[in-house]
């Protein structure tokens, strides 16, 4: 019998990717990982669970926002629900906050989401998703049903703030 020496390992780094200065996509945090969100300067959390955030991160210094969605082909992901997340967002990105948005797994729910806010901040449906799939390559944003409703969101965007975005971009 041999004796096998027992080496102490630290627990996995936080999985997150930044997809701008501000902006990050992130698998569920755990308490353990509260500590890695604080040294990111993370001010305001997206859930895109439907189940509640670790209590951690309802407490300052971050904003939780539930806004909960289902990563299931046959039920499409609500538009209110992307521009709930989107409404929350942009205020902190245009004060200089830093923005988490996560799921359980960083692939679908919270990348449709950022995709959202990227759009709402000036970008095609094609550069958010070509962003986010660059800066996290575990993102899957051209799964059918995820890139059907990031097109139908920046429809909807466009349709909503048009004239607003028009006046803008004239100058």
């Amino acid at each position: 019998m041999s004796a096998r020496a027992t080496v102490p390992t630290e627990p996995p780094a936080y999985n997150f990717s930044a997809i701008t200065d501000q902006l990050f996509i992130a698998v569920r945090p755990r308490s353990r990982h509260v500590e890695a969100m604080r040294g990111l300067g993370v001010s305001l959390v997206l859930c895109t669970l439907w189940f509640a955030p670790t209590s951690d991160l309802t407490r300052p210094p971050f904003e939780s926002v539930r806004v909960p969605m289902i990563d299931f082909p046959l039920f499409p992901i609500p538009l209110w629900m992307f521009r709930r997340g989107v409404a929350a967002a942009l205020p902190v990105l245009d004060a200089g906050g830093r923005v988490l948005v996560y799921c359980r797994g960083g692939r679908h729910r919270s990348v449709a989401l950022t995709c959202c806010i990227l759009i709402a901040q000036g970008m095609s449906a094609d550069e958010a998703m070509d962003l986010v799939k660059t800066k996290r390559p575990v993102a899957d944003p051209h799964a059918w049903y995820i890139e059907a409703r990031i097109r139908a969101f920046e429809r909807d965007w466009h349709g909503r703030h048009g004239d607003e975005l028009r006046r803008n971009t004239a100058g």
